[in-house]
């Protein structure tokens, strides 16, 4: 399905329907009371994600299957486990894979779910925690049929007391304590050296009012999205001013702090390349120090115990000295980012849920009428690079997103700043795929696009025209939008 950013409605009719349904809001009260119509749900069918690009050569091919296989690797701490052999995990850490997290609706994609259709499996955090005996007590947040979560502190804590200094980090829901591979014994002294260490004190942060989680974010098409060029991002910005302004709708980039490039991966948009995403999330989420982020992480003001540091740093490393059984030279976070680069973007279906004729009205009144492809832009262009077949000049990356921050209130904010990100702003979610996503938001809080759609419309939020647009509809066309949504 060929989609254009530049097809919207006229802004004369816009503003007139915006007009329109500000007054049906203020006559409601409240919007989404009265709406009818029902999201369809995860689509059925066939798992439309998870493939390579098309037209990749021998030699991306194979990169490809060993990214793929070096993302789905479980860690271990040192190697002492069976069938573990990777080194690194912890001290803290939230999964010991990639695909644990990304897995929905294959690998690559975000937190999977025992109610997904096709199957998936359960919040795979619930067995990580004790696995290999590991002494864990499960968060209040972290449940089998919920979302994958990290926990991120929006303020410093001393002495049990929130101070006014902003966190924001993110603090591990799990450490190595218990681990059967979290000893180790100390060279000509024999002393054995085990790990002991406290989870964080996640009820008397939810009590304080003082924690903030996230999920996954899919990475389809990882590359085609590192292929958008600033100049693309900033051009798009310019479009469609008027309709824009009638819909309150601002929007920035976030930027790089180092060379001033516009960034564009993660919640906030925080991360500026696949390599750097990669490695700090194998710092961050499981521990494994590498050579963009080579140090142990400990929580804020914390100082890691002797005990709990097993191996030499970085733990991942390219093999400069590789052997002859070596299978390549990469280190892992390198072979993570080839991996999401050559990962092809979701097919969407023209015919699921609802039929061919509902979804083609629904993406109308999307693009239009609702005026959510003001932010979700449907297709951006992308440059050539080793992930654009060099001799078509350029792609069409049909993400639906401007890859800018955007304030979404008080309603969805969740006190974090990341880069120029504020505590209310959030990159504009690529939608491509959604169709097979089981959760919703950047912490996962629902599984209805109804009420996603109703979050986004809080007092200060730039989606809450649209969000009134949307449930001004009548049933029908709310039900063609939510099918359309579900078609991608």
């Amino acid at each position: 399905m060929a989609l254009s950013c530049m097809q919207t409605a006229p802004h004369a009719r816009v503003a007139g329907s915006v007009r329109r349904v500000l007054l049906l809001g203020l006559a409601f009260g409240s919007i989404g009371l009265h709406a009818q119509a029902v999201d369809p749900g995860v689509r059925a069918g066939s798992i439309d994600a998870g493939g390579p690009l098309p037209g990749m050569s021998a030699g991306q091919s194979k990169t490809f299957a060993l990214g793929l296989a070096t993302f789905a690797t479980a860690r271990s701490i040192n190697g002492g486990l069976p069938n573990q052999p990777q080194e690194g995990l912890g001290p803290r850490f939230n999964s010991n894979s990639c695909s644990s997290c990304h897995s929905q609706p294959a690998v690559g994609g975000t937190s999977p779910s025992t109610t997904a259709f096709p199957f998936v499996g359960p919040n795979p955090q619930v067995a990580v925690a004790n696995l290999s005996g590991a002494t864990n007590q499960i968060p209040y947040f972290i449940h089998a049929d919920g979302p994958v979560r990290e926990a991120r502190f929006r303020f410093v804590v001393r002495n049990g007391f929130v101070t006014s200094k902003p966190d924001g980090g993110v603090h591990d829901l799990f450490t190595v304590t218990g681990r059967a591979d979290a000893t180790n014994v100390q060279g000509a002294t024999g002393a054995v050296q085990t790990c002991r260490l406290s989870q964080p004190d996640f009820d008397h942060a939810r009590r304080q009012n003082n924690i903030s989680f996230r999920i996954p974010t899919p990475v389809f098409g990882g590359g085609l999205i590192e292929s958008v060029s600033d100049k693309t991002i900033l051009d798009n910005l310019a479009v469609n001013a008027s309709a824009k302004q009638a819909f309150r709708i601002s929007g920035r980039p976030n930027r790089n702090g180092n060379d001033g490039t516009i960034t564009r991966f993660g919640w906030k948009a925080q991360n500026a390349t696949l390599l750097l995403f990669a490695g700090e999330a194998y710092n961050v989420e499981m521990g494994v120090t590498n050579e963009l982020f080579a140090l142990e992480r400990a929580n804020s003001g914390e100082m890691l115990p002797v005990d709990c540091l097993f191996n030499a740093t970085p733990e991942d490393s390219s093999h400069v000295d590789p052997g002859p059984d070596a299978t390549s030279p990469y280190s892992d976070i390198q072979l993570f980012a080839a991996f999401m680069e050559l990962l092809g973007p979701p097919a969407a279906s023209t015919t699921l849920p609802g039929g061919a004729a509902s979804i083609q009205h629904g993406e109308v009144l999307f693009r239009g009428t609702v005026g959510c492809a003001l932010c979700h832009t449907p297709t951006l262009m992308a440059s050539p690079s080793p992930y654009v077949n060099q001799g078509s000049g350029t792609a069409a990356v049909n993400l639906f997103s401007d890859l800018l921050l955007h304030d979404m209130g008080d309603t969805l904010a969740d006190g974090v700043s990341q880069g120029l990100a504020g505590p209310s702003e959030f990159r504009t979610a690529p939608l491509w795929g959604l169709g097979q996503r089981v959760f919703f938001l950047h912490d996962g809080r629902t599984s209805d696009l109804v009420h996603v759609i109703r979050l986004h419309g809080g007092s200060e939020s730039e989606a809450r025209v649209s969000a009134e647009q949307f449930f001004g509809l009548s049933d029908s066309d709310k039900q063609d939008v939510l099918n359309f949504l579900r078609s991608l």
